[in-house]
């Protein structure tokens, strides 16, 4: 996971945005559940009325609730309030939303605070209440239906059709009523839930209002309706975080993916070939792909879901809680039974996930294996013991992918069920809570919506789970590309050839001289080369003949340090070559490999590899030297013929006389031609050989070969055998000295021919 704070260090302030935003969203679905309760409490049951206290009261709705009243709470009540007489001038200014000032005066509160109106609104509350319960207290002694509590469906529907006429009828009564009686109702009002006072005070709120005129109709039709507005525009505010997150957050991984890929790409065209050795085409290819694509998914994921989960878990149980303290158990031992949930699951699926990538990369290697020797396995007849080694590679990763997903699967029909579970719990317990007044629909409503959140917020999480692991495996897969130190480096102060020589007026010769130079492979019991010194000198053809497994690639491939000298050093004009940057080395040398490879393209796109920037007459000139002339104008689009990946659509001459004009385009002072006549014939071979001579006559030119008739006319041929030179000199030279060329010529060539 370091590697993925390193890369996502750059976008920390995008990181912090998308917290930000996501906190926003959080917050705003957090809060429709709430808004949703408030419809439903008061709007819908409390008629649009949302004053635990009137704002408005007659003067004989004054007299009525206040004779529920101690008098130290009547005297506060009072003080709230102002009369207001239905003529006098400050009458105006109400008459529009309370018609019974036309007729009457009426009390009207006063401009009053948050705190000042809290003991305004608890004493009228209890005031309310203490009236209902000195009317249950009466049905009990008459006789009628018996309540053990006072409830708001009791009072609901015990008052159910009253006015305030009817109130006002009973209110000789209350007034003659013994102090110490009143008192009683009174206290056991104080006494019970605060919950209580509210729903009994916006009851009584709401038979005030009906006796003032006010239309109610319209005044819970407005509440709803803003209400309802204030929740599209949280949801559209959620929307938008949620959009513009899932844009950051998209943009933000796709960048890390594309600077991840460019790395390891760049990484590994800085592999010498030992670093090739120890990672597979196959598993380079899946970690630049595959592994990038695995991290990607998870940072495009997990900025959104890691960081919104937590938030909506923790802001729903909080949102939760306030709701009911009494239902907050069910969240808790649902939170207990997901936990043990994801961590069996984990626990048996983790292990599984650690292996699917190494899975991916056997498959690949498989592929790759098949699809590049397809010639060859059609040729043996082996399509069959192919296809079963297929079948294995991809049944391995079939059967860990299927067992991970059905694991996984598991856990979506687990949440849901737990869900249910939590919600039938939930109605079941809450139906009793409010039929005891200790919870409202609209609550209990909502809390519903915040366990259904809080377990969504873990079921996110739960994937998060899914995602980490292989993400993290990927990333150590990464990491070991980008962390491989490399064998062959640039030293911090190098040479520059060029340079040297272009002070001097002169062009770099390059004279390429091997002292005592050994090499062995890593972790190899002994070296592949060993103490070789020879000369090669601009204007000649040094050839390198020997059986095969001899070392000859070996040794010219230490030329453009694919490889580096364990013992001595390689000079190119006096030089060490390790001396030298590796990019300028190797723009001294045009390289044709023993297997041509071509690329992509068409022919002239292939030959600009070597030279960008080259003339079309000097393309023209390299084909010709090629002995490729007569076949690229035998297309109808000469140099533009399509070369398809890998050159597959062109023979292998042809693709060696394309990768040799590559070379030749360049005009380095330094040739390596490593075997890249084999696939010629005698008279091409003869031809193309003649041609060199001229067009390379100031380079020194390194010729690997296999055929004596390929390198008898070259100033200088050396002949190794099991990794040592047993011959230096010309074709007749050796011919009279070293027996090891007389076998190979004898071999190949007949008396008349070596003569």
């Amino acid at each position: 996971m370091k590697l993925i704070m390193r890369y996502l260090k750059p976008f920390a302030g995008v990181v912090v945005l998308c917290i930000v935003l996501l906190f926003g969203q959080a917050m705003s679905d957090l809060s429709l559940p709430t808004l949703m309760s408030e419809i439903v409490t008061n709007g819908i049951q409390n008629g649009g009325i949302v004053e635990k206290a009137p704002k408005a009261i007659s003067e004989n709705g004054m007299t009525f609730i206040t004779a529920f009243m101690t008098e130290e709470n009547k005297q506060q009540f009072l003080n709230a309030y102002q009369l207001i007489d239905k003529d006098s001038e400050d009458a105006n200014t109400y008459r529009k939303d309370y018609e019974l000032l036309n007729q009457e005066s009426i009390y009207v509160e006063k401009s009053l605070s948050k705190e000042e109106l809290v003991p305004i609104e608890d004493s009228y509350g209890k005031a309310a209440l203490a009236f209902v319960t000195m009317i249950q207290k009466q049905m009990e002694q008459q006789g009628g239906q018996t309540t053990e509590a006072t409830t708001t469906d009791n009072a609901n529907e015990n008052f159910a059709g009253m006015t305030t006429d009817n109130l006002y009828e009973i209110l000789p009564m209350i007034q003659a009523m013994p102090k110490e009686a009143m008192g009683t109702f009174i206290q056991t009002a104080s006494d019970s839930d605060s919950f209580l006072h509210a729903q009994m005070g916006s009851l009584f709120t709401k038979m005030f209002y009906e006796e003032l005129g006010v239309n109610l109709n319209h005044l819970q039709r407005t509440y709803i309706i803003s209400t309802g507005i204030k929740m599209l525009a949280i949801t559209f505010a959620g929307v938008i975080a949620a959009i513009a997150v899932g844009f950051l957050a998209s943009r933000m991984s796709a960048r890390v993916a594309q600077r991840m890929r460019r790395d390891v790409f760049s990484k590994v065209e800085s592999f010498s070939s030992a670093e090739y050795d120890k990672f597979s085409t196959a598993s380079l290819i899946t970690r630049t792909t595959n592994d990038i694509q695995q991290v990607q998914m998870l940072i495009g994921m997990g900025v959104r879901m890691m960081c919104y989960a937590p938030i909506m878990g923790i802001g729903g149980i909080i949102f939760a809680v306030n709701k009911s303290v009494s239902l907050s158990w069910i969240i808790a031992v649902a939170v207990l039974i997901l936990l043990g949930l994801i961590a069996i699951i984990f626990g048996i699926a983790l292990p599984k996930f650690k292996s699917l990538q190494k899975l991916i990369d056997r498959l690949n290697l498989v592929s790759r294996e098949n699809l590049s020797g397809m010639m060859v396995i059609r040729a043996f007849g082996n399509e069959g013991y192919e296809e079963n080694r297929f079948e294995v590679a991809n049944g391995e990763l079939s059967k860990t992918n299927r067992f991970v997903q059905r694991t996984m699967s598991f856990m979506m029909p687990a949440m849901m069920l737990i869900m249910n579970c939590v919600t039938l719990v939930i109605v079941w317990s809450g139906s009793h809570a409010i039929a005891e007044s200790t919870l409202q629909i609209g609550d209990m409503l909502a809390f519903m919506q915040y366990a259904m959140q809080i377990i969504m917020a873990f079921l996110m999480i739960a994937m998060m789970f899914i995602m980490v692991p292989r993400a993290s495996v990927s990333a150590v897969r990464i990491r070991e590309v980008l962390d491989t130190e490399l064998e062959i480096n640039d030293k911090k102060k190098t040479v520059s050839l060029i340079e040297e020589a272009k002070k001097n007026g002169k062009n770099v010769q390059g004279k390429i001289k091997f002292n005592d130079v050994s090499f062995r492979y890593n972790n190899a019991e002994s070296d592949v080369l060993a103490n070789i010194s020879f000369t090669a000198k601009p204007g000649e053809t040094t050839a390198f003949i020997g059986s095969t497994g001899s070392g000859k690639s070996t040794l010219i491939n230490l030329v453009p340090r694919f490889y580096d000298v364990t013992k001595g050093n390689i000079e190119i004009d006096g030089v060490d070559i390790r001396d030298l940057k590796q990019e300028e080395l190797r723009d001294l040398i045009g390289y044709v490999p023993q297997k041509g490879v071509l690329f992509t393209g068409d022919i002239e796109s292939n030959i600009r590899y070597g030279k960008e920037l080259a003339e079309i007459p000097e393309i023209d000139k390299a084909i010709e030297v090629a002995q490729a002339k007569d076949f690229v104008e035998s297309t109808e689009e000469g140099i533009k013929t399509p070369i398809a990946q890998g050159g597959t659509n062109v023979s292998g001459g042809q693709k060696q006389r394309l990768s040799i004009a590559r070379a030749l385009v360049k005009k380095p002072p330094i040739y390596i031609f490593d075997d890249s006549f084999s696939a010629l014939d005698f008279k091409t071979d003869s031809a193309l050989r003649a041609a060199l001579k001229k067009f390379t006559s100031d380079a020194t030119v390194l010729i690997v070969a296999q055929r004596v008739s390929t390198i008898m006319n070259a100033e200088q041929i050396i002949v190794l055998d099991e990794g040592k030179v047993v011959g230096i000199g010309t074709h007749k030279e050796l011919l009279a000295t070293c027996k090891e060329y007389q076998e190979i010529a004898e071999s190949q060539l007949s008396k008349e021919e070596l003569a």
